[in-house]
């Protein structure tokens, strides 16, 4: 990734950090400002419910009442009585006496006209009989709702159930169930009121809210602009949230991107300067103990004294494309270093990690043969090691792996079993040398779950004819089960830490072959 993609994908995770908290703070005003106003609207209509089950309750007692007089049908005691229950019970307007399906009295007196009256359309849980739609001389023409019981039948003007207060531009309707209407206010669309009692979505995209109790349902309607106060306030609330988490999520961006941008800018710089330099961490056979070489690890001093860790600035260099020159200088470091010792023993070898475009490309063994022309030190005393990652591209892999081994260079695969790896590629590697990962050394002698890879690794070696070089040995145990198993080499604290040239040199020297000159 160089410069110009840092900063590329830097600004899209800035813009995305910036939208998406934005967009989720709308989303989130939107949506709490009309579940906000739903729960508005469902208060209105328990309110509505529950005049609308007074009315009608109040009716039903008004008609239980004159069912329970026991006076002779449409006598004047009898009519008097009706015009009591007329007068004291609000919610009606009339009742009146129904015999043989004709209308005999009512609460004004004795019908002489010759009136049906046809059963209730409908049936409630309580026994009354409703009618949605009377329209009786008596109200001049008006729709009228009907409730009746037995024989007797009352005439409840439909405003007593909507007799509520809501906002002009709200509209309410008040039905028995999902069979019809029986009052609405501030003229709801029809079509849409019995949609939403089908339990069909609003067309129009209005803000609705519906509540059924004890067989009555409320409908309330209002139109979506409605939401705007309400979305004002919420996005009051939530935008400055989302502002600060957008500025939270710019600012990381900014200085990971800056800190990135930064460190491979110093890279670039340390490359000219030459600051690197290489510790060694011994390669031990493991049977005899002795040192017979070391891998070389890159370091990196700045010039204020303060150490960057390896793992923190090799993968900028890879992603800047910096690795290559580095590589180069860990290839310099060695020969300055190491050259008087690989002169004076043969059989000492030092191991430099290559970078997965080095194993593709090849490039790095020219650089090599450059390098030790004139040293006097022998291409099998440098062996080369990479990561899995290197050998993804398994024709460019080989091509390389067999040019270096024709030269004398021996190849090791290093960190085996944590990346890309597996059986049937490294058959098809003409490699030297498998090194098992520390993470797999680890847990020798323990219960972890990968406890039982390191055996199938060094099985899987063995049938492959490869040297194995074990990473990480800390405890004796380790050792000793590695050795039992007939792991030619091991490195690890157990034996010593990466030491500087001249510290290596003097551990190497306690530790060569007895018969080394």
């Amino acid at each position: 990734m160089r410069r110009k993609r840092i900063i590329v994908t830097s600004v899209l995770v800035a813009v995305l950090g910036v939208v998406a908290p934005l967009s989720l703070a709308f989303y989130l005003s939107s949506m709490r400002a009309e579940q906000g106003e739903q729960e508005r609207l469902r208060l209105l209509a328990d309110y509505a419910l529950e005049r609308a089950h007074r009315s009608i309750a109040s009716a039903g007692a008004a008609l239980r009442s004159a069912d329970a007089l026991d006076l002779a049908p449409c006598s004047e005691a009898h009519i008097q009585q009706l015009r009591r229950i007329t007068i004291t019970t609000r919610s009606i307007d009339d009742i009146g006496y129904v015999e043989n399906g004709l209308l005999k009295c009512t609460s004004t007196g004795i019908e002489q006209a010759r009136i049906a009256v046809t059963p209730a359309e409908f049936t409630m849980d309580n026994g009354l009989g409703l009618d949605f739609n009377l329209r009786p001389v008596v109200s001049g023409g008006k729709r009228m709702v009907g409730l009746s019981y037995r024989a007797y039948k009352v005439l409840i003007d439909p405003v007593r159930f909507s007799d509520v207060i809501i906002d002009s531009d709200i509209q309410m309707a008040v039905a028995i169930g999902k069979h019809g209407v029986l009052d609405t206010l501030h003229h709801p669309d029809p079509v849409l009121v019995h949609a939403l009692l089908a339990g069909q979505p609003a067309a129009d995209g209005s803000i609705h809210a519906m509540l059924y109790r004890d067989g009555l349902t409320a409908v309330m309607i209002e139109p979506r602009s409605k939401l705007n106060d309400r979305l004002r306030r919420e996005q009051l609330l939530l935008l400055p949230l989302g502002l600060l988490m957008a500025a939270f999520i710019v600012g990381i961006v900014v200085w990971l991107s800056r800190r990135r941008l930064s460190l491979m800018g110093e890279l670039r710089i340390a490359i000219d300067r030459r600051e690197f330099f290489v510790h060694y961490q011994a390669i031990i056979a493991l049977d005899t103990g002795v040192c017979v070489g070391a891998e070389a690890l890159i370091r990196w001093r700045r010039p204020d004294g303060s150490m960057i860790r390896p793992d923190l600035f090799i993968p900028v260099a890879e992603d800047g494309e910096l690795i290559l020159p580095i590589t180069d200088q860990v290839i310099a470091c060695v020969i300055a270093d190491m050259r008087a010792a690989l002169l004076a023993d043969r059989a000492l070898h030092i191991a430099i990690n290559l970078c997965a475009s080095d194993i593709e490309t090849g490039r790095v063994l020219d650089v090599l043969e450059r390098a030790l022309e004139g040293t006097g030190i022998e291409a099998q005393q440098i062996w080369l090691e990479a990561t899995e990652r290197g050998f993804i591209n398994v024709e460019a892999a080989r091509a390389t792996i067999e040019k270096a081994r024709a030269r004398g260079h021996a190849v090791a695969i290093d960190d085996f079993g944590t990346g890309y790896s597996s059986l049937s590629s490294l058959q098809n590697l003409p490699l030297d040398a498998l090194k098992i990962d520390k993470s797999f050394v680890d847990t020798i002698a323990t219960d972890a779950a990968t406890s039982s890879v390191t055996p199938h690794i060094i099985a899987m070696a063995r049938s492959l004819n490869m040297l194995i070089v074990a990473e990480g040995i800390e405890t004796q145990q380790q050792a000793d089960y590695l050795r039992e198993r007939k792991v030619e080499f091991g490195q690890g604290w157990l034996f010593a830490k990466a030491l500087p040239a001249g510290e290596f040199l003097a551990f190497y020297a306690t530790r060569r072959a007895p018969s080394s000159p």
